[in-house]
């Protein structure tokens, strides 16, 4: 039995989709979330500012005795992930991979849509993973700016909701791909109303995803707590706004953030 807690690392606000996941399958591991909520977002800034604030937010994490991290952020996960292998020895997971290995599986017919912010999109970490993989596999991309205010509003249904998933999604709907990545962890709150335009198609959760490979890991390597749950958070600006979405993304509320400067 390893008591330690779990860290798990976003940006913002959307790594809580990953939380929740984790606690689901994890109920007896203690979580420390934390949100750098006053340097988001990421994906407007360089590949080395992005490995500076991202390895501030793992020592604050390590500083917590943490057994291993789960970076929820899909930038962080795109460009800094591989660095940090590097230079930490405890286990460091990210979101793409796992979500990568899930649609290659699910899919039949060797397609495989993308869908997440332009920062994601652009920096192609996705399509070099499924690549990485499989060459063979055609990878279609659709950057939805327009899902994160959405979730973060908390309309999640409705004919607006309707009306910008059909704008955003018809030609990948045409494509008829055998499963679509939900490459960013907002969008895991409108996966039903995805689920229903684009019928049929397996609509890959990188959060649902990432939270199984981090429980099969803490298997293998015998770190699974028999007791526990506790959750703390921490963000690096005024918690007002994180408390309010936390709500919407856990469905509870939360006590309140500790602020913290990384």
């Amino acid at each position: 039995m390893d008591k330690r807690p779990i860290g798990i690392f976003d940006s913002g606000v959307g790594g809580l989709t990953v939380l929740r996941q984790v606690e689901k399958l994890l109920p007896k591991e203690d979580i420390i979330y934390f949100g750098d909520t006053a340097r988001v977002p990421y994906g407007n800034k360089s590949r080395d500012t992005i490995i500076k604030f991202t390895t501030q937010s793992i020592l604050f994490l390590l500083r917590k005795k943490v057994k291993m991290i789960i970076i929820a952020c899909n930038t962080s996960s795109s460009l800094a992930l591989d660095s940090l292998k590097i230079a930490f020895s405890l286990p460091i997971i990210g979101v793409i991979e796992s979500g990568v290995r899930k649609a290659l599986e699910s899919s039949t017919n060797n397609k495989i849509a993308v869908i997440g912010t332009k920062s994601t999109i652009l920096s192609r970490s996705y399509q070099k993973e499924i690549r990485k993989v499989n060459k063979n596999v055609k990878v279609y991309v659709q950057s939805c700016p327009l899902f994160v205010p959405l979730a973060e509003e908390g309309l999640l249904r409705g004919k607006i909701v309707e009306a910008t998933i059909k704008m955003y999604l018809k030609k990948i709907k045409d494509k008829k791909p055998g499963a679509v990545i939900l490459g960013c962890t907002h969008y895991p709150l409108l996966k039903k109303p995805i689920a229903d335009y684009l019928a049929g198609v397996d609509i890959i959760d990188s959060a649902q995803q990432v939270a199984l490979q981090a429980k099969a890991l803490l298997q293998n390597k015998s770190l699974l707590s028999q007791r526990g749950g506790n959750k703390e958070f921490y963000v690096s600006d005024e918690p007002a706004g994180f408390i309010k979405l936390a709500k919407l993304f856990l469905k509870r509320e939360i006590s309140g953030p500790k602020v913290v400067n990384v």
